[in-house]
Parts: structure tokens; C-alpha cells; sequence
């Protein structure tokens, strides 16, 4: 099962990623800004029984990681990203003060670098890393066989991509990486983006503008 919360004013898509067998359970993109949205995620985890496993981020845009700090404290939970995220999370606190976010600094937490190809478990579910950079670097897409799903982050949302105008965006290199990581998955995987409404891959290839 996959159950979806929007947090913060940039309105974020965070992830549970839950095996049903198992009860366990991974948090995607911790993006809680207010107690108020921590407490929303931590009864919804704590109501059902699950037990958090592991913290997967997408990217480490502050928006994204807003509430990493609170989650990875409350569960104790190994945070997952790629190396060329990891100078976003150094620099959390500036670039919140950018954004308009109060976050802590990123410390005393358990980092694990993925790669490119690698599989992850979430008890009896599977999930697959896909590298998907050009909207910035670092950034990971989770191809989720059992749900028939792919979670996007900021890359590709419905009917558009991500930004490439930030630091370290390629346009190009988005474009070239959807195609060949995300639109080759089957028609009917559900498209779970970083922002907004979800979506199908065979609609993404079929109608997207930046992808036809």
C-alpha cells in the first residue's frame, strides 16, 4: 500500500510506503513543516501498527526534507540518498532560510548512499533506485513492482517535469533521463509526483509536452 500526505506551504507529496505482510514501512520525502504535520504523520504510522524502516528521499530540496529531522529523531530510522544529494542536506538551514522554512540543522542521523540499479526492501516489498538527475543532482526515482508505481519527487510531475533553472539542473540530461528511466515501465504504473495530482506512465509518454 502506498498512502499519500501533503505537507508545507510548498505543498509536498510524502510517502508511505507500507508492506501489508509485515508492517513495515518506509517515509518518502519527510516534508512535515508544523508539529501539527509531524503529529499527522507519527499517529497515522503509530494508529495502523508500523514500524519505520527506513526514510527514502527523492532529493534533499528543502521542501522535500522539511521535516527529516523530526522523523529520522522520532524512529531512529536510516535516512537513504543518493552521494550527490548530500551537499543539499549540508546546507539545510541556509537554504531554508532561502525558502521560508525553520529547520533544523541535518546531524546526528544515519545516512546510507544508494546507487543507480540498487534494490531496496521494505519488509516483502521491493523497491528499485532509477537515477533521474537533470532537475538536480542526486535526484532518485522508487519503482515499486507490487503497487504498480513509481515515485517521481520533482522530476516528473502530471503532464510536466521539473525545473531546471536551480542550481545544478540540466534540462536536457531530465528530458533524456525520464525516457529512458521512468517511460519505459508499462502503461499502467500510477505516476506519484513530488507536487500535485498523480498520473500513468503511458500517459505521461502519450500526452506529456516536454516527452512526446
Amino acid at each position: 500500500m502506498i498512502k499519500t500526505f501533503v505537507f508545507n506551504h510548498y505543498g509536498v507529496n510524502c510517502y508511505l510506503l507500507v508492506d501489508g505482510e509485515t508492517k513495515r514501512c518506509a517515509v518518502v520525502d519527510p516534508a512535515a513543516e508544523t508539529p501539527s504535520e509531524d503529529e499527522t504523520l507519527f499517529r497515522y504510522i503509530e494508529a495502523n501498527g508500523l514500524k519505520v524502516v527506513l526514510i527514502l528521499l527523492t532529493h534533499a530540496h528543502i521542501d522535500h526534507i522539511a521535516g527529516l529531522m523530526q522523523c529520522a529523531r522520532h524512529y531512529g530510522a536510516v535516512v537513504a540518498l543518493h552521494a550527490d544529494g548530500k551537499e543539499w542536506l549540508r546546507r539545510a538551514t541556509d537554504y531554508g532560510a532561502m525558502m521560508g522554512f525553520d529547520v533544523d540543522e541535518i546531524k546526528g542521523i544515519e545516512l546510507r548512499e544508494i546507487v543507480d540499479g540498487e534494490w531496496l526492501e521494505v519488509g516483502a516489498m521491493k523497491v528499485e533506485c532509477r537515477l533521474v538527475p537533470g532537475h538536480c543532482p542526486g535526484s532518485m526515482c522508487y519503482v515499486v513492482p507490487s503497487e504498480k508505481a513509481v515515485l517521481t519527487g520533482d522530476a516528473l510531475f502530471h503532464m510536466s517535469i521539473g525545473r531546471t533553472d536551480l542550481p545544478g539542473g540540466d534540462y536536457s540530461l531530465l528530458v533524456e533521463t525520464l525516457k529512458e528511466k521512468v517511460l519505459t515501465l508499462p502503461d499502467d504504473f500510477r505516476v506519484l509526483p513530488g507536487h500535485g495530482m498523480a498520473s500513468q506512465v503511458g500517459k505521461e509518454r502519450k500526452y506529456n509536452p516536454f516527452l512526446r
